[in-house]
This record gives C-alpha cells, sequence and structure tokens, in this order.
C-alpha cells in the first residue's frame, strides 16, 4: 500500500466525506473554490491575532518564511518548537509544529506551565461547533505520539455579546470553553481514521450519496459537480432535509424524473418533481392578483452589508450585519421609476448616515417596500435602529411596510431550471435571462460586494480603483432591485 500524505485539514475533509478527500488528493483540479472563501480565512487569521496580542510574551514558531516563497519552513518550524519544549522554562507559543505518522499539525496558542502542556485551538465561529472537537483530538494525538503529553484542550471561539469600544482593546472578545472530555472521548478513533481514509485513497474514488455530507460541517467545493446528471436534474436537487434525497440514491434514484409517481410528498419537493417531470414551469395564476394588489408608490429594496469578527467600529459587535449601501427603484405609478441609492466608502462607520438615508428615501412613504427574504433586510433595519436611535422611530415604519417576494413566489411559481432555490438568483434567469449576474464585472455576490468595500476603505487604496469598486458595487446592487421590479413585473403579466 502506498502511504499517501495526510493533514489537519486532509483527514477533516475525509471525515466529511471520502470522495471530497479522494478527489482532492487524486484529481485537485476539480475542486475549484470561490474568490470570496478567501475572506473566511481572512477573518480567522484576524481572530488568531487577536488572541495572540492576549500573550505579549508569546513567540511566534516559524515566523521566518522560506526565502523564495515566504511561507514558513516547516523543517525548521519542527525544529524550533522540539527546542523551545526541550527547556525547562515555560513558554507560550503560536503555531507550535508537530509531526507524527507523516501528520503535520500547528496549535494555534500553546501553553506549557510547570512542565504540563495544554493547547487552545482558536476559532472565528461564536460557539463550538461540533466538528471543533474532532479537530482537536487530531492535533492531540499528534502532539501525543510525538512525546507531548498534552493535559488540557481549550477551544477559543468569539463572543458575540462583546462591544467594541474603539480603543484597539479586545480583551474578552475571545471566550475558551474546555473540550479536553470531549476530546478524550474521540481521541482512541484518530488513529482509525488515518488509517481507514488512507486505505480509501489507495482505492478507487468512493462513491458518495449528495445529501447532508454536501453541507455539513461545511459546504462542499464538489457539491455541484456531483449532481452532474448528464444536463437532467439530479434528486439531491430536491429542496428539504437530506434524508429522502439520500433514500431515493440508496433506492437506485439518480435523475429526478425517474422517480415514481407518489413516491415524494413533501409539498414543495413534490412540485420540484413535477415540473421536472413535465419540462415546464408551474405558475398559479393567483400571483398576478396579489401582486396587482400592492398599492403605490413601491419602493424596490436592497441592502448590502458588512461583518467582521474583529469589530474596527466603536459600538459594534463580531459578526453584526453592518449595511454600507443600498439600492431602491421607486415605482410611483404603473411602469414609472425613480431610482435612489446610497453608497458610504469613506470607511468611517456607515450605519447612522446610512439609516438618515433610508429615513430620507422611504420614511416619509407610507407605499410597500418589497424586499426578497424579509428576515434579512428587517434585521438590517432594526440594527441601524441601535446604532442611530433618534431614528428609531421612522425606521420601524419603514421596517412595518415591508411586503417579502419570496413567499410569494414560491407559493405561486416554479421553474425545472431553478433546481430546487427559490433563490433571486435562481428564479430570475427563468423568467428575465437577459438580467444575468454573471455579466457584472467583479461583484456578483453577496461575499464579494463585502471584499470589494474592505478594498475601497482601505486608506493606501488608490483613488481610480476606489472609483471602479464604487462603481462596481452601484451595479450590483442596483440589480438586485431591478431584478425584484422585473420578477413583479413578470408575474403581473402572466
Amino acid at each position: 500500500m502506498t502511504s499517501v500524505g495526510l493533514s489537519k485539514s486532509r483527514i477533516m475533509d475525509g471525515l466529511q466525506c471520502p470522495k471530497l478527500l479522494w478527489v482532492r488528493v487524486h484529481e485537485p483540479e476539480r475542486i475549484v473554490y470561490p474568490r470570496s472563501l478567501q475572506r473566511i480565512f481572512d477573518m480567522g487569521h484576524a481572530v488568531g491575532a487577536v488572541a495572540q496580542a492576549q500573550y505579549p510574551d508569546g513567540v511566534l514558531v516559524g515566523a521566518v518564511g522560506q526565502p523564495e516563497t515566504g511561507r514558513p519552513d516547516m523543517r525548521a518550524a519542527l525544529r524550533e518548537t522540539s527546542g523551545l519544549l526541550s527547556q525547562s522554562s515555560d513558554h507560550t507559543l503560536f503555531e507550535a509544529t508537530f509531526q507524527h505518522d507523516g501528520i503535520l499539525v500547528r496549535t494555534d496558542l500553546l501553553f506549557r506551565e510547570r512542565g504540563r502542556v495544554r493547547f487552545t485551538e482558536v476559532k472565528s465561529s461564536t460557539s463550538v461547533k461540533d466538528e471543533h472537537v474532532p479537530d482537536a483530538a487530531i492535533q492531540t494525538w499528534v502532539l501525543q505520539e510525538s512525546g507531548v503529553p498534552v493535559d488540557g484542550v481549550c477551544i477559543g471561539h468569539v463572543d458575540n455579546t462583546f462591544v467594541y469600544q474603539g480603543d484597539g482593546d479586545y480583551t474578552g472578545l475571545l471566550v475558551e470553553e474546555d473540550v479536553t472530555d470531549a476530546v478524550a472521548a474521540q481521541l482512541p478513533e484518530v488513529a482509525g481514521w488515518v488509517a481507514d481514509l488512507r486505505r480509501m485513497l489507495n482505492g478507487d474514488m468512493p462513491a458518495v450519496f449528495v445529501g447532508s455530507v454536501c453541507r455539513t460541517p461545511h459546504d462542499c467545493p464538489l457539491r455541484e459537480w456531483c449532481r452532474e446528471c448528464d444536463g437532467e436534474v439530479h434528486v439531491g436537487y430536491l429542496p428539504g432535509g437530506s434524508r429522502l434525497v439520500e433514500q431515493l440514491q440508496g433506492e437506485g434514484y439518480v435523475r429526478l424524473r425517474d422517480v415514481p409517481a407518489g413516491r415524494i410528498t413533501g409539498r414543495d419537493q413534490a412540485r420540484v418533481w413535477q415540473a421536472t417531470v413535465a419540462g415546464r414551469a408551474q405558475l398559479d395564476p393567483a400571483i398576478r392578483a396579489e401582486l396587482r394588489a400592492l398599492p403605490y408608490p413601491r419602493y424596490y429594496f436592497d441592502f448590502e452589508t458588512i461583518n467582521f469578527a474583529v469589530p474596527i467600529w466603536a459600538g459594534t459587535r463580531p459578526w453584526e450585519q453592518l449595511p454600507f449601501q443600498f439600492s431602491c427603484d421607486v415605482e410611483t405609478a404603473p411602469g414609472i421609476f425613480e431610482h435612489r441609492e446610497f453608497l458610504d466608502l469613506t470607511g468611517s462607520p456607515p450605519m447612522e448616515p446610512c439609516a438618515q438615508a433610508v429615513v430620507d428615501q422611504l420614511g416619509d412613504g407610507d407605499g410597500p417596500v418589497l424586499v426578497y427574504h424579509a428576515p434579512f433586510e428587517s434585521t438590517v433595519l432594526a440594527t441601524l435602529q441601535r446604532h442611530a436611535p433618534r431614528l428609531a422611530v421612522p425606521l420601524q415604519g419603514v421596517i412595518d411596510r415591508v411586503v417579502d417576494l419570496l413567499p410569494i413566489v414560491k407559493r405561486h411559481y416554479y421553474h425545472p431550471d431553478m433546481r430546487g432555490s427559490w433563490s433571486i438568483k435562481a428564479v430570475l434567469p427563468t423568467v428575465a435571462p437577459d438580467l444575468d449576474y454573471g455579466a457584472l464585472d467583479e461583484v456578483h455576490e453577496g461575499t464579494e460586494a463585502q471584499m470589494a468595500y474592505e478594498e475601497a476603505i482601505k486608506p493606501d487604496t488608490p483613488a481610480p480603483r476606489r472609483e471602479t469598486i464604487r462603481r462596481n458595487l452601484l451595479a450590483y446592487c442596483a440589480r438586485d432591485t431591478e431584478a425584484m421590479v422585473e420578477l413583479v413585473r413578470y408575474f403581473q403579466s402572466v
């Protein structure tokens, strides 16, 4: 048997889905991560930096990178870690590096006090997740097999009740939860995980049903590839829970159209099946009257928000959704439109000016504020109430006028090309294919908008580049409200 290199991240991939790990090792070209994934990494690095700052006497292992790449020299980091731990003194180490059986791990925070070793794995989440325990168990196994007994393990995570005071002090941002017992319970399994995954990697690509493994604990980058079905709709596109999807595959069904009548009984799932088998859209004409009953003026409205694991503005909390932009298309009478918008790229807290702009543009009206997925927009409006309390009353008036188009569309319409989703980006191409998000420049979805905003507010971003970002953000947000306008126009006229 050929020994295949593993790492902690690869083992975690394999625990989620053996097929994902097999492809990552043998056919890595199939895995295409979205550009937006970089923001997740950046947030993790920011939280890690805060954790390290709490221990000013800590030593960063592997601080000197390889001259040719700038990346840490893992062999040098292993030697440095071993040398530091061979000393009798106490140590706090960042990224202490260990290896056993070809598996290399780096601990975020490692403490050696009076000869006893404990470590903390730092996460940017706001709680301990199920997947954090096996992550820590793998590290513990490598340390102990390397001759470093571990006496305690904690998960450090973000406290979402922390309010930043704007003074550069992040004490209290992170809280630690002891998971020593949970790790100890899983520790005997780690060697088996390693052996099983290596055995799997030496064989053919494993067959794994599309289902819960595609989203738990993380969205799998192979999900769309695994649901390819020679142009047909895979059963994995059924909405709702994964249990039925997995059952159908266990019964031998791959194409949704092959599932017999009566086998699928859930309301939304049955609608998806019926439209797929018929090969045409399902449209309840009642949607026409429901939308025509909406009074004028109508305000088609959409926010773009930014969130930070490590807050940068005073008075804000970790991961709080803070609006920096909105688009609003006002239909004053049938077919008569006026476009309004707001975008703050100053880098200052945008909440107060955004709240004022919302009130100025929407607050004096009494028509419906049409959004797509109201819980998000209503939550952001409530956030503005907290950050601009003087405007709380008129903002509440806007909240009270919110009308959600998503449940209206979902009740009355489904097209086979929507592939089990009623998101606006799934519905729009079936009624207005010319309004293509893919044709926009640079910003095509929410996380890309966040990344563009972060670049724009950096002090060293050149003015021409900031202007390009401004145009791209305005075009993206305007596309969202334009999409709602087109959906309403289409469904009112069919």
